[in-house]
């Protein structure tokens, strides 16, 4: 790589990084444009996940500092295994900042863990509706077309995560994997 392409890179890590540590921000950041810009172009996998981590950043900072916390406190109660207070937190996040995209991300993943694909499904749905580009909730929509035995479905799912980010090495290997399968059931 040529010294003016890497200190592009590198400045725009520093610039990322300085970025990211402010608060209340949401699917709506003014930043996210420029985020989704450069993940898309992103020429290597190290890149493109630090950039995905900035994403992911900004997608966590709720309109508040108060719904910042109750996503950490759901998520933190998901990861402990209290699924029951951790679906709590949610449902109140929701109702309280309803259009919070990664609240309803975070529940659609909680419905998911407990078995509720309806649930989840319907939460990705919202998810998406006020973030179209959140890969991580199209992501977890191929993950269920998959459990639901719908490789096309999962495949479009996987297929629209790539679109928004090229370098995804997990939807790489679950569109591959996909197509194999449907190749299989072909012969």
């Amino acid at each position: 790589m040529c010294r003016d392409k890497r200190s592009y890179w590198v400045g725009l890590m520093l610039a990322m990084f300085l970025l990211a540590t402010c608060v209340n921000a949401d699917q709506n950041d003014e930043r996210l444009d420029a985020l989704f810009e450069d993940l898309e172009s992103a020429p290597g996998v190290r890149i493109s996940a630090v950039i995905e981590r900035q994403i992911w950043a900004i997608w966590s900072q709720g309109p508040t500092d108060d719904s910042t916390s109750q996503l950490r406190r759901g998520v933190r109660a998901m990861r402990l295994g209290e699924l029951d207070r951790a679906l709590t937190v949610f449902d109140q996040l929701i109702e309280q900042e309803p259009g919070f995209a990664e609240a309803w991300n975070k529940r659609a993943t909680l419905h998911y863990i407990r078995g509720d694909i309806t649930l989840s499904m319907a939460d990705i749905e919202q998810t998406l509706v006020l973030e179209p580009r959140h890969f991580g909730a199209l992501a977890g929509l191929g993950s269920i077309f998959t459990r639901l035995q719908r490789p096309s479905a999962a495949i479009r799912a996987f297929e629209q995560v790539l679109d928004i980010y090229p370098q995804s090495r997990s939807s790489q290997r679950n569109l591959k994997r996909l197509r194999e399968q449907i190749k299989g059931l072909a012969t």
